[in-house]
């Protein structure tokens, strides 16, 4: 009986892989030309160890910089204490049993970086520590110790305490922060509270300033694993010098979710300008260009004459402003500043909000279609309402926050942020908290048009504000 075809195949097909893998074998162990055959291949180890060094050279490892970095990171405990009544909110029933209501305390944690150790300067987020009425924080060497609050700076989210203690180790600033993408960094922070945690890796960005939810924004992007807790904490580069802040993570199913390598830090720069203003005089105080301007669309880019729809346009030039002194004129469109492309009013805003007061800045424009380079000093404007008319004093003015116009960008007008209790504008009837967002002489969009709007002195100013949802007028006397 003859063999299947089959089974012949496969037996030559076996006998030629058993002569194949014999020559491959043979002429891997032996090498080509020699003159002994190959000495016998020594027994596999049972137990195998990672070398300490490969061809000669140290393995590389992140250990010996984390020794020096990790006792410069802190962990942050806020705590928040809230009357809690059985009756809610309803104000009638609180103020008849305020014996039923009961204190809670509300906790919650993060990080932060000691920056300063002669003077105990730590830096966090503004979120961490936003109204705590208590504040601790831990060292590495297991150390709690009361923080003591110094200011903070909402529209960046960058906090600064102070702590007194002997030993402390601070972590040194980057000098020149310039990060590119691919460069390797190391986040330390304490994620979900469970303790000191390190990961790594590398900018996947730089610049980013479309992060939802937040003010000011100019961040470094990095896959480096940031979790809730790691807020205040410290991004590095790998000699050890502090190049970000940590502050935010994003997933589209919520923080709770964990890190799926969108993470965030605030740049050394930002963060080492905001302490040194924070450290002086306790607030920021940010200047501004001191103009109106709307994006340029194809309509407007026809009508003024551009090849194409790109850059800035300005509407109105307020009096008394870093622009008017720097010869800008409404018609003008702004196509960068600082070298930075400028698309539309929010990222120039952005811009303005993260420049330090009374830099210059050189910004591109196209007047009348001809290009031209202007440079501008940003300037503050004043905060007391008896700046903009006696009929105000008493109140402290601000712009809108930044988160707050980034959510709606047609928000308009300005915040009363503080009031003295008895002054003019109080006996008026302006209430903290209150947004100022027109007046008899005009609608106004911040503190450089509220500014321009009463220039004029008008005999009769009526406020049109918004308190609580509710709008209404306010005839000041």
């Amino acid at each position: 009986m003859r063999p299947a075809p089959t089974l012949l195949v496969l037996a030559a097909a076996a006998a030629f892989g058993g002569f194949a893998a014999t020559a491959i074998r043979d002429a891997m162990q032996s090498p080509a030309q020699a003159a002994e055959p190959a000495a016998p291949a020594l027994p596999v180890p049972t137990v195998a160890a990672l070398p300490t060094a490969v061809d000669g050279q140290p393995v590389p490892s992140l250990a010996p910089m984390l020794r020096r970095v990790t006792p410069s990171v802190v962990s942050v405990q806020a705590a928040q204490r809230r009357q809690v009544s059985p009756f809610g909110n309803d104000p009638f029933f609180r103020r008849m049993f305020p014996e039923l209501s009961q204190e809670r305390i509300a906790r919650s944690l993060g990080s932060g970086v000691i920056v300063d150790a002669a003077n105990g300067y730590v830096l966090t987020n503004h979120h961490v520590i936003e109204n705590a009425d208590e504040v601790s924080v831990t060292l590495s060497d297991g150390r709690t110790l009361e923080a003591e609050f110094i200011g903070s700076d909402p529209d960046t989210d960058v906090a600064l305490m102070r702590i007194e203690a002997g030993d402390l180790v601070a972590i040194p600033l980057a000098a020149d922060a310039r990060l590119e993408v691919g460069d390797f960094v190391v986040a330390v922070g304490n994620p979900f509270g469970v303790g000191q945690t390190v990961t790594s890796g590398i900018v996947s960005a730089v610049g980013r300033s479309n992060v939802p939810g937040v003010g000011f924004q100019n961040f470094i992007q990095t896959d480096a694993s940031i979790n809730p807790g790691n807020s205040g904490g410290a991004l590095v580069n790998l000699r050890g010098e502090l190049v970000g802040i940590n502050t935010a993570s994003f997933n589209p199913r919520g923080s709770m979710a964990g890190n799926i390598g969108l993470g965030f830090a605030i740049p050394v720069e930002l963060a080492r300008g905001v302490m040194q203003q924070l450290a002086s005089t306790g607030t920021v105080r940010r200047g501004t260009l001191g103009i109106d301007t709307q994006a340029v669309d194809a309509r407007l880019a026809a009508a003024l004459g551009l090849d194409e729809p790109r850059g800035v346009v300005v509407t109105r030039v307020h009096g008394d402003s870093a622009a008017g002194a720097a010869g800008m004129r409404t018609g003008d469109v702004i196509i960068s500043a600082g070298g930075q492309r400028m698309d539309d009013p929010l990222t120039l805003r952005n811009f303005q909000g993260l420049q330090p007061l009374d830099t210059p800045v050189v910004l591109e424009v196209l007047r009348d279609g001809e290009p031209m380079k202007v440079t501008a000093r940003l300037r503050a404007q004043p905060r007391d309402g008896a700046s903009y008319d006696e009929r105000l004093a008493g109140a402290t003015l601000a712009d809108l926050p930044e988160v707050v116009r980034r959510q709606n960008p047609n928000a308009r007008g300005v915040l009363v942020e503080k009031i003295e209790p008895g002054s003019r504008a109080f006996r008026n009837g302006l209430r903290e908290g209150d947004y100022i967002f027109a007046a008899n002489a005009g609608e106004f969009r911040d503190l450089a048009g509220f500014r321009d709007t009463l220039s004029d002195g008008t005999r009769q100013l009526v406020l049109r504000i918004s308190r609580g949802g509710r709008v209404g007028n306010l005839m000041m006397e």
